[in-house]
């Protein structure tokens, strides 16, 4: 397999890394699964603590964007220190991804556009006028005071708080 960018994120996951990447690319156009792995062998699998045959990794990508998912174990957990963007140019493509990787996820997570996929990945879903939204500083206050009670975003009232004298 060629290797079509320089720099890719790597997700891991306890065992879940097949699963989450069919979820994944299920919900984003132009997403394909490119390549599996799998744990081989005697010392693979004792090291790893792994079965024989279970997937290891996962290259994927998403809205053609590279990934890799790791079946690496329990050892360690996503937390809200990194989260993928999505910047939406419509609140239909807001609530469709919204609702899409929202399902299963934990409702305490969501805050100001972030939520919390059921692997426990971390998602922006934002509008992409928003950076310009916030270069002027009174606009930006406006907005900021009208994106801070929201869970999901709605571009709508945000430009309302940007438009507001």
């Amino acid at each position: 397999m060629k290797v079509t960018s320089k720099i890719s994120p790597c997700l891991w996951f306890d065992d879940q890394a097949e699963a989450a990447v069919r979820f994944y690319t299920g919900i984003f156009p132009d997403s394909r699964i490119t390549q599996t792995t799998h744990y081989r062998g005697e010392k693979m699998t004792q090291v790893s603590g792994r079965p024989d045959g279970s997937v290891l990794t996962v290259a994927f990508e998403l809205a053609g964007v590279p990934f890799t998912a790791l079946n690496g174990g329990p050892i360690f957990k996503f937390n809200e220190a990194i989260s993928l963007q999505v910047h939406c140019e419509s609140q239909d493509e807001i609530d469709t991804y919204w609702a899409a990787l929202n399902e299963g996820g934990d409702p305490s997570a969501q805050q100001c556009g972030w939520l919390k996929d059921r692997y426990g990945l971390s998602w922006q879903i934002a509008p992409a006028i928003l950076p310009a939204l916030l270069t002027d500083p009174d606009r930006a206050q406006r907005v900021m005071e009208a994106l801070l009670p929201m869970k999901k975003l709605d571009i709508a009232t945000l430009q309302a708080a940007a438009d507001k004298t």
